[in-house]
């Protein structure tokens, strides 16, 4: 075959091609005309004209199927070892429902082209095993023709091949779209997420959901290997964050917790009377005050991490938190419910962190309500922030199977009685204290009020008449 003729499709390859454009489904892509009808030839997209030339400059037989490349054993040690294990809980959750619901499979490959995982509808995985679509197969573009994951990996992007445009003929009646995986860090290629159906998969939003998820992944994986050298701050689930640098472990006082969460979310850097209004409720706190707290975190954390005029870090810092928002960001909910590790700093009352903390705590909820998965809805229903949490008791009782229903029941009741009679008790008249009132003994002189324990996520917040 001559380079720069138009690479054409024998007559079977074009009849499917034809069938699958008159169903409506098939867009061709640039470049892609008709050459005549049924029986005849037809020109194909050049991305596809390119693919089947390097298939046959690697004599790939049009009527073969994939090669098994590593038995079960094999396949077993090298997944559990392979980069891309850690980012399979998040590629499960935003494809794994799609592919089973839709009659679709998952599958993600190594940078060899071997699957290592392929996942979804019990009858598609049936009638893949028959071209050799199984986990431990070869399905580089070298070894089994054009192919989404094959050939995203040899061309380097996100790649749609629908129905014809695979060189094997076995492969003709699938359409798949892939994606690939890097090292977030290094940049290494790490293999490939592919979706693969029927025709219905032959639209741009698979290509586009694909891309996303490959985007998920390498987030996720950032996340559990954070650059060498760059700072980590850990802040959920506790009062004094705990910041990694340089090799150093440091636990941080609570201001100094403060401060560096605030810096970490305004990577651009705040003014001085900026910082003052995020972290200090008192207004009467000055700025020699501020500025002597920056100066012993200036000597705690060493030379060149924290920077004035503005105030902002050196770099960039992995926060705990700012990953959890993440996650919510790309819809993959389980993995932000997942990192959660609790409330950001519960116990700071600076402005700067409540306003987070509730805007995180906030959107999670949300997303696990919505989502509606009872097993999500369980674990932050137990945990300690939300075992008094109102709203998701109720989205959990509306969720879990009938069988199970009567313990949730008890205790959802049991919340909004308590919920009933602390509104009760907020409409009744405010009294000065060391003032009782029918049945209710005096305050002793500068005690605070009781404490209504808040049923959105279970801190004590304070009545309105008393201050913190």
């Amino acid at each position: 075959m001559c380079a720069g003729k138009p690479y054409v499709l024998d007559g079977e390859a074009e009849l499917d091609e034809v069938t699958t454009r008159r169903s409506g489904r098939y867009e061709p892509g640039p470049g892609a005309r008709p050459e005549g009808r049924a029986g005849t030839r037809t020109a194909v997209r050049a991305l596809v004209a390119e693919s089947w030339r390097r298939s046959e400059r690697a004599r790939v037989s049009r009527d073969g199927t994939a090669p098994t490349e590593l038995d079960e054993e094999e396949l077993a040690a090298y997944r559990a070892g392979h980069p891309l294990a850690a980012a399979m809980p998040v590629i499960r959750e935003l494809l794994g429902a799609d592919a089973r619901d839709g009659g679709h499979l998952l599958a993600v490959c190594d940078a060899g082209g071997r699957l290592l995982w392929v996942e979804g509808d019990p009858a598609a995985l049936r009638r893949a095993r028959r071209m050799n679509f199984t986990a431990g197969a070869g399905w580089a573009e070298a070894a089994a023709g054009t192919n989404a994951p094959g050939t995203a990996l040899a061309v380097g992007r996100p790649v749609q091949v629908m129905s014809a445009e695979h060189f094997r003929r076995p492969v003709r009646a699938w359409t798949c779209a892939a994606a690939p995986l890097h090292d977030p860090h290094s940049g290494r290629l790490l293999g490939a997420v592919d979706l693969t159906g029927g025709e219905d998969l032959a639209h741009p939003h698979s290509l586009g959901l694909v891309r996303a998820v490959a985007r998920a992944a390498e987030g996720r994986l950032a996340l559990l290997t954070p650059a060498p050298g760059r700072p980590r701050l850990t802040a959920l689930g506790r009062d004094e964050a705990v910041l990694v640098v340089d090799g150093r472990r440091l636990r941080l006082s609570r201001r100094h917790s403060e401060i560096l969460v605030v810096l970490a979310h305004r990577p651009e850097g705040v003014t001085g009377e900026e910082l003052l209004t995020l972290l200090y409720e008192d207004g009467s706190v000055t700025p020699v005050t501020l500025r002597a707290e920056l100066s012993r975190l200036r000597a705690l954390l060493g030379p060149g991490l924290l920077r004035s005029r503005p105030y902002r870090l050196a770099g960039p810092v992995d926060a705990d938190f700012a990953a959890v928002d993440r996650r919510l960001a790309s819809g993959a909910v389980a993995a932000a419910a997942g990192d959660y590790a609790g409330p950001l700093l519960p116990g700071s009352a600076a402005p700067g962190v409540v306003r987070l903390r509730d805007r995180l705590a906030d959107r999670l909820r949300a997303a696990l309500v919505a989502r509606a998965d009872p097993l999500l809805l369980a674990d932050w229903a137990h945990s300690a922030w939300g075992e008094e949490d109102v709203e998701v008791w109720r989205a959990l009782c509306a969720a879990v199977p009938a069988a199970q229903a009567a313990p949730v029941r008890a205790r959802l009741d049991a919340l909004e009685a308590e919920l009933s009679a602390g509104t009760a008790e907020l409409r009744r008249p405010l009294l000065p204290a060391g003032a009782g009132g029918p049945g209710r003994p005096p305050l002793a002189p500068g005690a605070p009020s009781r404490p209504l324990r808040s049923p959105a996520t279970g801190l004590q917040r304070p009545l309105p008449h008393t201050r913190r």
